[in-house]
Parts: structure tokens; sequence; C-alpha cells
């Protein structure tokens, strides 16, 4: 049996995480340890197997007066978490890392997938958790493997963030923009099984799980009005506009850009993609009607 300790509680990715593996109890214990207070330097870490550190700050923010708690909470924390694994004999140590960590999205109409080798994080956000992805590989040894996520969005049933908003928009929009692009994206299942074959597999290494296919924004809304039972109407007539104003408006380029990486580490999925899709939008409309 693996032991598990998720240092970070009620994270989405590690409930959802947690909820996966204990499908199978007789394979799997696992235990989770809330990180906001200093008790959890005196939690003994030498029973568990496999650390999955999830606590962090997930939100980006322009507020420069919150820089500091980004170092202090995604950098200082994780590193110290990782120190104390390694040092209470914990075999393996899974780390959650960003896809932030290489900066803006492409434009429009540009799909060049990452360079890997390219960090170019611009935000506190993104320096914090790429120093932490680095300083944690710098830990590994023989005997303490580090296995770090690289994550695109992740996106499933309670989701917070901009896939729920896009949903929304959806839904709103009389017209939909047929604008092309592409993004890795990952499915909260399918992250939580590559979690849990990492786990079984004892691997170590710098890992970029994604979905096998890109998805687009088009797509996405689309799928979203045929659920609803909503017409979809759409048209490329304004495309060039759209296009033009990206270029003064971010907000534009977050929803139309493109951003992915090359398919590596793909992760097949039981569900299909409409009903991912369905599950996610039956939650988000949800909490409209709440």
């Amino acid at each position: 049996m693996k032991r598990i300790l998720i240092t970070g509680a009620n994270s989405y990715i590690g409930t959802n995480v947690e909820k996966w593996l204990l499908k199978e109890p007789n394979k799997y214990q696992v235990e989770t340890l809330d990180m906001k207070n200093e008790t959890w330097k005196e939690f003994d870490f030498s029973k568990f197997d496999v650390v999955f550190h999830v606590a962090g700050i997930a939100h980006v923010s322009k507020d420069k007066k919150l820089d500091d708690l980004y170092y202090k909470v995604n950098r200082d924390l994780a590193i110290e978490t990782a120190k104390k694994a390694k040092l209470s004999n914990v075999k393996q140590f899974i780390f959650m890392s960003s896809m932030i960590i290489y900066g803006k999205d492409n434009k429009i109409g540009n799909y060049k997938p990452i360079d890997v080798t390219k960090y170019s994080p611009i935000n506190a956000y993104g320096k914090s958790k790429l120093e932490a992805d680095l300083g944690i590989q710098e830990l590994q040894d023989e005997t303490f493997k580090t296995v770090i996520i690289r994550t695109p969005i992740v996106y499933g049933p309670g989701c917070k963030g901009n896939f729920p908003r896009l949903i929304k928009l959806a839904l709103k929009l009389p017209i939909l923009p047929k604008i092309k692009n592409e993004r890795s994206m990952i499915y909260i299942d399918n992250l939580s099984e590559f979690i849990k074959v990492n786990i079984d597999q004892e691997t170590n290494g710098v890992f970029y799980p994604q979905n096998e296919a890109y998805l687009s924004t088009y797509e996405i809304m689309k799928e979203a009005r045929l659920i609803s039972g909503k017409k979809v109407r759409s048209t490329r007539l304004f495309n060039w506009i759209i296009k033009l104003m990206a270029i003064f408006i971010p907000t534009i380029n977050k929803v139309y850009g493109n951003k992915m990486y090359l398919k590596t580490d793909i992760v097949k999925a039981e569900t299909k993609f409409v009903d991912t899709i369905k599950l996610v939008y039956e939650s988000a409309i949800g909490e409209v009607n709440e």
C-alpha cells in the first residue's frame, strides 16, 4: 500500500486527486495536511511514501503588495516542505508547477508550441512558481525523487477561474466569433490519473500532462450553447477587429490566443470532450442559479 500525504487542504486539485486515489482503498492511504499555520512543521512526514504538494496561492493579481506573499507561499513554503520530506526519508515529492512559468499566451494566429527550455514568467505568481519548481529539482538524489508537473489549464466540475467564465460568456453572446486557436488543457480526472500513474511507477522528472487534443475557445463555447439548448450562430466577419483589439486589450488575447505544449505526456481520456464540457457546464450554471 502506498501512503500519500497531500500538503495543502481544500485545494481543487488535491481534493480531486484524493478522491481518485481512494477509489482503490486497498492500494492507497491518503492524508491531508493544512499548511496555513506553522503546526505542519511538527507533523511526522516519515510514515509516508509520497508527498503531493498543492498548497499555494492560485490566483494571479497585479497588486504589487502581494508579491512578498507569492514568494513566501508559492516558493519558500514549497521548498521548505520538500526539504522536510527529504529529511523524513520520503521517497517521492510531487510538486504542482504551472504553464504560467512560460509567460504570456501566443498572439492570435501564432501556433508555435512552447519551448519548454525557455522560461519567461511575467509576474510574481509565475516567478515564484518557477523558483519553487527549479529549487525542488535541486533536492533530487538517488533516494529522493522529485516530480514536477507543469500543468496547463485544469478544468472539471466545480473548477474556478477562466474556464467556467468562458462557458457563462458563451451563453450571453448572440453570435460566437469563429476564431481558430489551440490550447493545451487537462481535464481533472485525466490529471488525477496521471498523478496516480507517477505514484505507481515511482517516477521522477518534469512533466507536461495534457488532454489528447488541443482545445479551442470556439469549440468550448459552441458545446456550451448546444448543451444549454441554445442555437449556435457564428461568424468570421469580425475576426480582424478582434485581432486588432487584442493588441490593446490583453484579455482578448487570453480568450482567443494560443498556448500549447508539444504533444508529449498525452493523457488519453475515458470521458469524452463533450461530456467534460457538460459536467463543467452543469456545475457552473448551478452556481449561477444558486
